[in-house]
């Protein structure tokens, strides 16, 4: 019989996990308790063999425990999709974000500016780069430490633009949500599963993600800023 399942995800998803995790053990009566950390250092632990049954990160993140050995092959399952967000602190002056250009204008004139350690703060320094501003905006740029929500440190003014996954901004107290990046320089991750080698909950961790992928999930994932992974 399954005893509880015991997970680590990233901070990104810890909202959504908690609304999905609810729904399963209302389902099932399973216990399931998932940690939501830094990427970096989810990742890490499980390279560092710390005992998990399942982990949930990045897509790309998952695929390198597959090929190290920590993940099952084949048992990836992807789970959500996200997009990044832009903020300032309440009541700061809103600059526009709606066209490409509009955000550039926004980084190059910001005091100071973060993002997250994670696939979407990567792709947006390629960004910046692409656009020819690495080295102009790099002493403005705070890096958050481990765990710490970029959103948390605009909401303190400690930074006044942040750009973060939509489902970490939008229920956070104390800043002003300007909205999702526009189209053309849109980030979007999709967050996966694995089943972690070791683990003798296989068919437990896999009713889960069954359960979490469902269309009772829908409404869920989009509630927390996350649209569902077209299969």
């Amino acid at each position: 019989m399954a005893t509880e399942i015991k997970g680590i995800s990233s901070m990104a998803t810890r909202l959504v996990l908690a609304d999905l995790v609810e729904a399963f053990q209302r389902h099932t009566g399973l216990g399931v308790t998932i940690e939501s950390v830094g990427g970096v250092d989810a990742a890490r632990r499980v390279q560092a063999g710390e005992a998990f049954d399942v982990v949930i990160l990045a897509s790309d993140a998952i695929d390198k425990l597959i090929a190290s050995g920590h993940v099952q092959a084949g048992s990836k399952v992807d789970l959500v999709r996200s997009g990044v967000a832009v903020a300032v602190r309440a009541g700061a002056l809103k600059p526009d974000i709606s066209t490409e250009d509009a955000v550039l204008d926004a980084v190059r004139v910001a005091r100071s500016i973060s993002y997250s350690t994670g696939p979407s703060g990567v792709a947006l320094a390629r960004l910046f780069e692409r656009w020819g501003i690495a080295e102009e905006i790099n002493n403005r740029i705070v890096t958050p430490p481990p765990g710490i929500p970029v959103g948390t440190l605009v909401a303190s003014g400690e930074v006044e633009l942040g750009f973060q996954q939509l489902s970490e901004l939008m229920h956070l107290e104390g800043i002003s949500l300007l909205g999702p990046l526009p189209p053309a320089i849109q980030i979007v991750t999709t967050f996966s599963a694995g089943v972690c080698t070791g683990t003798r909950q296989v068919e437990a961790v896999r009713a889960m993600l069954g359960h979490m992928n469902s269309a009772e999930a829908v409404a869920a994932k989009r509630c927390q800023g996350m649209e569902p992974v077209t299969l």
